[in-house]
């Protein structure tokens, strides 16, 4: 099960001085130093964190896989064609949300997620759709034409209990149902190195995209620590399947 880790929130703390402090790209290398099987960059339209230049600069120098995730617009999609990063995940976008919300909402936007994933296809770059654990979504992924999916985990993230073990079952069976239909699975969104092992017993799961806890942890004991840390936990949680 490969590990990619997000380095949007290293973006976050350079653009609150506006400054070239943290690089995310540096970031990157360290993330990869301890353990990363590939490196993640949600570039949004507005900004706000990763810029066109960190992109550019990662799929410069980044051995691994490079996921970009964006939302279905031209230009974005249109950035995508020209970069090629090895792996472009669809994720839905809105401008005042803290974080990515929910999974993308591709039954009321499927002609333009079809359109998407069609154009950056055609540029040889598999297409991945952030959705929630939802059978329905799953079938319209495929419908699509999509590659994969990454299953939204947030719910279970942040339920705890029974509705964590209810919500975590849910999770289990969407991946399930996505591999039986010819679907790669991903999943991630706020997993922890509390929470991460349940979701690593689920079988099938390709990789897990991991962003605000490593980078949390990396402010205290460093990036290649903190990656390294969360791929022992989710090597010893494969090891126990």
């Amino acid at each position: 099960m490969l590990i990619g880790v997000n380095v949007d929130h290293i973006a976050t703390i350079r653009q609150a001085r506006l400054g070239i402090d943290p690089d995310p790209v540096m970031a990157a290398t360290l993330a990869i130093l301890g353990g990363a099987d590939g490196i993640t960059v949600h570039l949004r339209e507005d900004r706000r964190h990763i810029q066109d230049r960190d992109l550019a600069l990662l799929k410069a120098v980044v051995p691994v896989e490079l996921n970009l995730e964006m939302a279905a617009t031209k230009e974005m999609t249109g950035i995508a064609v020209r970069t090629k990063p090895d792996l472009v995940t669809l994720v839905p976008e809105k401008r005042k949300e803290l974080t990515t919300e929910g999974g993308l909402d591709v039954r009321s936007q499927k002609t333009v997620v079809k359109e998407a994933v069609r154009r950056i296809r055609n540029a040889g770059i598999p297409v991945s759709l952030f959705i929630n654990p939802d059978i329905d979504v799953i079938e319209l992924s495929k419908q699509v034409n999509a590659d994969m999916v990454e299953i939204h985990t947030g719910l279970y993230a942040n339920a705890r209990g029974k509705k964590q073990e209810s919500e975590l079952k849910r999770i289990s069976i969407a991946v399930k149902h996505a591999i039986n239909i010819g679907l790669h699975v991903n999943a991630g969104h706020g997993l922890n190195y509390f929470n991460v092992s349940k979701v690593v017993s689920i079988p099938g799961i390709r990789g897990l995209y991991i962003g605000h806890s490593i980078v949390s942890r990396a402010v205290l004991v460093g990036m290649e620590r903190a990656v390294r840390e969360m791929k022992d936990l989710i090597k010893e949680a494969s090891g126990r399947i």
